[in-house]
């Protein structure tokens, strides 16, 4: 019994552990990194979230009430901010990143997907029992997955909240979306106070891991995950339409070009793809660091900067028709970038906060 229960007991303390005060965490793993106005606010480690007002020359560490690893952090406005990361953990900030509040927790999420599988279920047997007998078949099929689906779910909470949650977006400071493993997508209209499941607007029948969500000039949202997935929502995420995917691989981040309508999708070794029309066609962009991508950005000035795996940093000046790779003489990862002054950006990544020029040139 002690065996099958210390999981659950090590996942809740560092659920309920706050991260601990360090000036190492501008050095340590950082996994992404996002603007909340004029302050630049990164996430990690540790439950380490921090934030600089001088263009990343010095750092403060926010109060947090988790350890967690974070992996995805985005503001919907200039104060109010929110954090994902391991054990499904959904924090967030209504004062610029200085503190945050814990929202949700992977238990609390994955009880949520239950309810709305369980009501998936009843729409599906309906839906068999009014079909015409050549359709059942099929059907019976897709309700044999979502009762294995509840299945998987239920044995993860016998173990605790070990799902992660892989990436966040936020319209504003009440309308959001968060994405994780095994399909998981949960929306919020009221600024997490609540959320629901929103997977059964998603075609994603094997529940594979959702990696990424942005939103695109024009509107439009974009999610992306493993087996190359690509869903697109043009009315605010109330719908999404699977997009057909040049490549059947693991997808691990997506960006906007700056062009309306225009998808830069990305991830396991180097694979890159660009939409210029919502996904409804896609070219394959040469990658020749071959590194696995794992997130991106648009400056001001329409450069794209793309990073990942080795050190690599991959530039872009033509809207993303083609990039100028490098590999930042350190070689560890890079998880996250932003622009700071004039055409320098601040990366961070496994060896923390870096940066870099236009050029390529290691500025620190």
């Amino acid at each position: 019994m002690a065996l099958s229960a210390s999981p659950v007991f090590a996942l809740a303390d560092i659920i309920e552990t706050p991260s601990r005060p360090t000036l190492l965490a501008p050095e340590s793993l950082l996994n992404d990194v996002t603007r909340a106005g004029d302050r630049i606010v990164a996430a990690g480690e540790r439950g380490h979230i921090i934030f600089s007002d001088d263009q990343g020359e010095t750092w403060v560490q926010g109060q947090v009430p988790v350890s967690v690893t974070l992996t995805s952090i985005d503001f919907g406005t200039a104060e109010h901010g929110w954090a994902v990361g391991h054990s499904g953990v959904v924090l967030h900030s209504a004062d610029a990143g200085k503190s945050w509040e814990l929202q949700l927790t992977g238990t609390e999420a994955s009880k949520i997907a239950i309810e709305g599988k369980q009501e998936q279920i009843a729409e599906m047997e309906e839906r068999i029992e009014e079909a015409p007998e050549e359709e059942k078949g099929d059907l019976e099929w897709a309700l044999d997955d979502i009762f294995f689906a509840i299945e998987n779910m239920e044995a993860d909470l016998e173990v605790g909240p070990v799902n992660p949650l892989m990436d966040v977006w936020f319209e504003d400071e009440n309308h959001g979306f968060v994405v994780g493993a095994y399909g998981m997508i949960l929306r919020t209209t009221d600024g997490g106070e609540s959320w629901e499941d929103a997977s059964a607007q998603i075609d994603n029948a094997q529940n594979f891991h959702l990696n990424g969500i942005t939103d695109i000039t024009g509107g439009a949202l974009v999610v992306v995950g493993e087996g190359g997935q690509i869903h697109v929502s043009t009315d605010g995420g109330d719908t999404w339409e699977r997009r057909e995917s040049p490549y059947s691989g693991s997808l691990f981040g997506v960006i906007g070009t700056g062009q309306v309508n225009g998808i830069l999708a990305f991830g396991l070794r180097g694979n890159m793809m660009m939409s210029t029309d919502l996904g409804q066609s896609w070219k394959t962009v040469t990658n020749e660091a071959g590194a696995t991508v794992m997130n991106g950005m648009v400056a001001d000035d329409g450069r794209i900067t793309l990073v990942g795996n080795s050190g690599v940093v991959l530039m872009s000046t033509n809207g993303g028709e083609s990039f100028r790779p490098y590999f930042r003489n350190d070689r560890e990862g890079v998880m996250g970038a932003v622009p700071v002054s004039g055409t320098n950006l601040l990366l961070v990544g496994e060896g923390g906060v870096k940066f870099t020029d236009a050029r390529g040139k290691n500025l620190q």
